[in-house]
């Protein structure tokens, strides 16, 4: 999960786009491609770039007049197919596995993503180090019942080698029909040579929350996403456990890959006094850090006990909160050193078909601590292993409880 601005007007690289195809007007190849310009309206700035665009200009002429396939049976690529792959290519230039061009199937594939209904494995996945990399297999999902955990690295998907995938080509190999297979090969650390996994698809549906009042006046929280209703579900949450009159909280964040920002605001707000400052949103010195604060519903007392589980799965508001919720001295952490997605996007929209994801700033904890290259880093660090998991134990919950109870 990622937190998205949806911005319909053209900023940022939506501008350059547009400066690249204005500024060429009497350069050849310019006819090809004036109904998508035409369609990036009121988008050019007052000052002129000071790239010369020649060198890409000379390339599409030189491919127009040259370009033959080596295959008989390729399928031609219309000059409107150059101009998104060319987009494309100016976002991949960043090098951000987070800023994306979405051409008008990847766009409608993402919007369906935002949306919440879609039919696959369930897994939140980024191109990372040469592999795609697991963030988290969402709860009850065909990817967490095939055994597919946080931080397993997808080195092949149906025996296609992952190494030169972006993020949006291995989600769109893996995504298919429910009830369809599609087959994984999987390098864990830990394990020795990498497996397959066989994962049957089905149709998606992100849970949110569950509640357990457990032994010993320990009351459990499992939030699993960030979604638009998350803060009424939790709300709820945190009531049933005042009324269940205990002091004892977890709440377990393994494996949640985040969501709204509004959400994590809002639950820190329960634990929180007003104004104190729950994240900070940094442009990188392009404008002043924008400071997100408390909304100040601060119910509990000091004689509240709480235990936040976190792991490499928890990533983006999970983070947020846990982080927030531990240097204001209101959460012990316990688990593995959390994702290290501290970034935020919007999407742009290019065309009224396309769009582009771009990232714009990036989080940094209360006290400044960047998210993206540290993670969230826990109080007490306990592995979850996977000979614990086949043999049905929770180091990790067993170390909250432990904490609770003394």
């Amino acid at each position: 999960m990622e937190f998205l601005r949806k911005h319909t007007a053209l900023i940022g690289l939506g501008l350059l786009i547009a400066i690249v195809f204005y500024n060429v007007g009497k350069n050849s190849g310019q006819n090809e491609i004036s109904a998508t310009v035409s369609n990036i309206e009121n988008a050019i700035p007052e000052e002129t770039p000071s790239v010369d665009f020649t060198a890409f200009w000379k390339a599409w002429n030189v491919i127009n007049e040259k370009y033959v396939s080596a295959s008989t049976t390729a399928e031609k690529v219309d000059d409107q197919e150059k101009l998104w792959g060319a987009i494309e290519g100016l976002a991949a230039s960043l090098g951000d596995p987070y800023t994306v061009f979405f051409p008008p199937v990847e766009a409608e594939m993402f919007a369906s993503d935002i949306r919440g209904n879609f039919e696959g494995v369930g897994m939140e996945v980024l191109a990372q180090g040469g592999a795609i990399t697991v963030v988290a297999p969402l709860k009850d999902s065909p990817a967490q019942r095939a055994g597919i955990m946080a931080g397993d690295r997808v080195i092949k998907i149906d025996g296609k080698e992952t190494s030169g995938l972006t993020t949006e080509d291995a989600v769109q190999i893996i995504r298919g029909p429910a009830r369809t297979k599609v087959t994984l090969t999987i390098f864990r650390a830990g394990v020795k040579e990498p497996f397959d996994i066989a994962v049957i698809r089905d149709v998606i549906n992100i849970p949110t929350i569950d509640v357990e009042q457990l032994p010993g006046g320990v009351f459990k929280i499992d939030l699993y996403s960030f979604s638009a209703n998350s803060p009424n579900l939790f709300r709820g949450a945190l009531r049933e456990f005042i009324l269940s009159g205990s002091n004892k909280l977890i709440l377990d964040l393994r494996g949640n890959p985040g969501g709204y920002l509004e959400a994590a605001i809002d639950m820190a707000s329960w634990f929180l006094p007003a104004s104190r400052v729950v994240v900070r949103e940094d442009f990188g010195g392009t404008k002043e850090e924008r400071v997100y604060r408390s909304r100040g519903y601060d119910i509990f007392t000091d004689d509240l006990k709480f235990v936040i589980l976190v792991d490499k799965g928890s990533a983006s508001a999970s983070e947020i909160l846990a982080g927030a919720l531990a240097e204001h001295g209101r959460a012990v952490l316990v688990g593995e050193t959390t994702f290290g997605k501290g970034s935020v996007q919007e999407l742009i929209d290019i065309t009224p078909d396309t769009s582009l994801k771009l990232t714009v700033a990036r989080w940094l904890t209360p006290h400044g601590v960047s998210i993206s290259e540290k993670g969230i880093e826990p109080d007490y660090k306990v592995p979850y292993t996977t000979a614990d998991r086949t043999a049905g134990r929770d180091p990790q919950f067993d170390k909250a409880l432990e904490i609770l109870k003394k």
